[in-house]
C-alpha cells in the first residue's frame, strides 16, 4: 500500500480527508514522522502555503507527502479573510472571533457570496504537483450547526439550506473544497500507481 505524509497537524483536516480516501493510502501525519517542527506559512497564496509544507516535510523526511492551504474568500470583504482565515482575529485557530470578525465586517451588507478554496500541493518522486479545489455558498446572519469546524457555521454551500456545520462529514466529504482537491489528488495517485 502506497504510503504519503500529510503535512498536517489540525485533527479535523485530518478526518475529512482519511474519509475521502476510505483507506486506499496509508496516510501519515507529521507526529507519525516524527516531525515536529512549527512550519511557518509566509506564503501570500494558498498555493504558496501548501507548497511551503509539502517541500519542507520532502525536503528534510525524503518522503512522499501533501500539504494543503484553504480558507474563506467573501466577495464583499475583496476576497477576504483569505490565506488568513486561520487567524483572521489575530489568533491562529480562534474560530469564534474569526466568525465574529466576518459577521461584523458584513453587517449591513446583501452581497452575501462566498466561497471556500484549498490547494494541495503534492511533492511526489521529487516533482510537484498542485490540484485545487472550490466551493460556492453565502455567508449567513447568524451561526448554525455544531458539526465542521473554522467557518463552517455560518457557510451554506449554494443549492443547500444548510450551513456545513449541519451536514454530517459524509455530506460535506461529497461537496467540499478540500473534498475536490483530494479527488483530483487520489485519481493522480491511482494513475501514478498504476
Amino acid at each position: 500500500m502506497q504510503q504519503l505524509v500529510f503535512a498536517t497537524n489540525n485533527r479535523h483536516k485530518l478526518d475529512e480527508v482519511s474519509a475521502k480516501i476510505n483507506g486506499e493510502i496509508k496516510l501519515l501525519t507529521l507526529h507519525d514522522i516524527g516531525c515536529y517542527d512549527d512550519i511557518e506559512e509566509t506564503g501570500t497564496t494558498f498555493k504558496a502555503n501548501a507548497s511551503i509544507k509539502s517541500q519542507h516535510v520532502y525536503s528534510e523526511y525524503h518522503l512522499n507527502c501533501f500539504g494543503d492551504d484553504s480558507g474563506l474568500e467573501i466577495d464583499a470583504l475583496n476576497g477576504e479573510p483569505g490565506v488568513y482565515s486561520a487567524r483572521y482575529a489575530g489568533t491562529h485557530g480562534n474560530h469564534a472571533a474569526n466568525i465574529g470578525k466576518v459577521l461584523e465586517n458584513l453587517q449591513g451588507e446583501t452581497n452575501r457570496k462566498a466561497r471556500f478554496r484549498t490547494v494541495i500541493s503534492l511533492m511526489w518522486e521529487g516533482d510537484e504537483y498542485f490540484f485545487e479545489g472550490t466551493v460556492e455558498g453565502t455567508i449567513r446572519n447568524e451561526i448554525a450547526g455544531e458539526g465542521g469546524f473554522g467557518y463552517d457555521p455560518i457557510f451554506e454551500p449554494e443549492g443547500y439550506d444548510i450551513t456545513f456545520a449541519e451536514m454530517s462529514m459524509t455530506e460535506k466529504n461529497a461537496i467540499s473544497h478540500r473534498a475536490k482537491a483530494m479527488e483530483q489528488l487520489i485519481a493522480f495517485l491511482n494513475k501514478a500507481a498504476g
